[in-house]
């Protein structure tokens, strides 16, 4: 089974030049994949986890990270037999030309994120929390007055957002505010609603890509 993840030397040499937009989504979320669902996924497919132009595999199960810009993985094409996992249900429709493309809501490690959990008496203020390319998606308004948090490394980043009464967040920033007990609102317009971040665990994300991947696969014996 080959995995290709954030370790990839390719990977890893684009993310220290991505400045601070390094600290992303598809980054940490890799890194859970690794420790968190694939040791949990029976199955002899392979995996990639990241976006690297030119480097995947076939019979592999891909996680989508980029919704706003799906063309960024039109170079799949050339691999056969993908599961195309996606984050959001809007992206699954625009990634079916390459493979077969299923939902898979993002998960985070809950327990890791309420390690930094703090009493509500001790949230206070609102801010915005992501990376800096968020805030120049078009249609994006952030409200004035409030606090911009940003290019933070993970542990800092949850160390600061638990101590806001309300963040505004997208992705699973948002899911890690719902987590964390902050109030959360919207700010791009592609998301409206709050509602459709729900807190969900790695486990239990991993569970389900297993059902996914049993009827896919026709409950085939599976190896490792």
């Amino acid at each position: 089974m080959k995995i290709i993840s954030h370790e990839h030397p390719f990977y890893k040499q684009k993310w220290r030049q991505a400045g601070a937009n390094k600290y992303n989504g598809a980054y940490y979320y890799s890194k859970e994949i690794v420790q968190n669902i694939i040791p949990n996924v029976k199955t002899n497919r392979n995996w990639v986890t990241v976006n690297i132009a030119g480097t995947g595999a076939d019979h592999a199960i891909v996680f989508i990270h980029n919704n706003l810009h799906p063309e960024n993985y039109d170079w799949l094409k050339k691999y056969n037999d993908l599961v195309l996992v996606c984050g959001i249900p809007e992206t699954v429709e625009k990634m079916a030309h390459l493979g077969k493309a299923v939902y898979l809501p993002l998960s985070i490690d809950t327990e890791y994120v309420k390690s930094f959990a703090v009493p509500k008496e001790e949230r206070h203020g609102a801010a915005w929390i992501g990376r800096p390319a968020k805030r120049r998606v078009p249609g994006v308004e952030i409200p004035e007055g409030i606090d911009i948090i940003e290019g933070l490394e993970r542990s800092k980043m949850l160390e600061k957002m638990a101590r806001y009464e309300t963040v505004y967040a997208v992705g699973r920033t948002a899911i890690e505010a719902k987590c964390l007990g902050c109030k959360l609102k919207p700010y791009d317009p592609r998301f409206p609603k709050v509602s459709r971040w729900k807190v969900v665990d790695n486990l239990e994300a991993a569970a389900e890509l297993q059902k996914i991947l049993d009827e896919i696969d026709g409950n085939k014996p599976q190896g490792r």
